[in-house]
């Protein structure tokens, strides 16, 4: 599953790498203006903690509607920048909600574990340590929460509660996953992160989920089925022929394909 899964995030990416592009230059604009320009004219203190905060919130709501942009792709829908916009209202709310969490994140980095670490003995030692694992945790179920309100819908709780049951009952892939959007980020930094971006690590997180999603239609189908024995092969074969066989010479001119 995990390397139909790197073969569906690569070629969706690929596919739509112009929409990538377009959804990453606006992340850039507003990390330039909400963050990078206040900070390079001098502010400190409360105006940078704030002009931070600002640009989180502000990137946290674009990344939830590239979250739902990124659905249309997995599904093999065309994107366009004008559909993508029309997701805002369904967006807003996962937006904001990811906003506070991302939030949380970088105050518990930048300023909880540093403090921790700062007080003699163990008990600091002791306090940062499990601020360290709690956001890590954090991390690793945060990742499913936009791709499953995009998908599915039906409000925080609802989908908070099955990215805890994603992550629980899938903690290899979860690590993998995570890892891969690191190394998505670390990549993206060749191309000044207009691809793949946060929007590429929103398609690959939205893949994820899709893909993830059809064991558990199986289970619910056949309740008397081992979970450990997933027959991905038949479960992803629909999928597999979506995404079909791909060869350089295709991939860089389509138009030549077959010929």
């Amino acid at each position: 599953m995990i390397s139909f899964f790197i073969k569906k995030a690569f070629f969706d990416g690929w596919d739509n790498l112009f929409s990538l592009a377009a959804l990453n230059a606006v992340h850039l604009v507003l990390a330039f203006v909400s963050i990078v320009l206040p900070m390079s004219m001098g502010a400190d203190g409360l105006t940078a903690f704030a002009c931070i905060t600002a640009g989180i919130f502000l990137l946290s709501i674009w990344q939830s509607l590239s979250s739902f942009a990124m659905r249309e792709v997995a599904d093999y829908r065309t994107l366009s920048f004008k559909a993508t916009l029309a997701f805002f209202p369904q967006a807003l709310k996962p937006g904001l909600l990811t906003g506070i969490f991302s939030t949380l994140i970088w105050f518990a980095i930048s300023v909880g574990i540093p403090f921790y670490l700062m007080q003699k003995g163990i008990i600091g030692v002791f306090l940062a340590g499990l601020l360290f694992w709690t956001c890590l945790v954090g991390l690793l179920v945060w990742q499913y929460y936009l791709p499953l309100e995009a998908r599915l819908g039906g409000g925080f709780k609802k989908n908070i509660r099955k990215a805890f049951i994603l992550f629980l009952d899938n903690p290899g892939f979860s690590l993998f996953l995570f890892g891969y959007s690191i190394l998505t980020i670390v990549v993206s930094a060749l191309p000044a992160f207009l691809a793949p971006g946060l929007a590429g690590l929103a398609l690959a997180q939205t893949d994820a989920v899709k893909l993830r999603l059809f064991k558990y239609e199986w289970l619910e189908n056949t309740p008397d089925a081992d979970k450990h024995a997933v027959p991905w092969s038949e479960l992803l074969a629909e999928e597999k022929e979506m995404v079909g066989v791909r060869t350089l010479k295709g991939m860089i001119f389509p138009w030549k394909e077959g010929k």
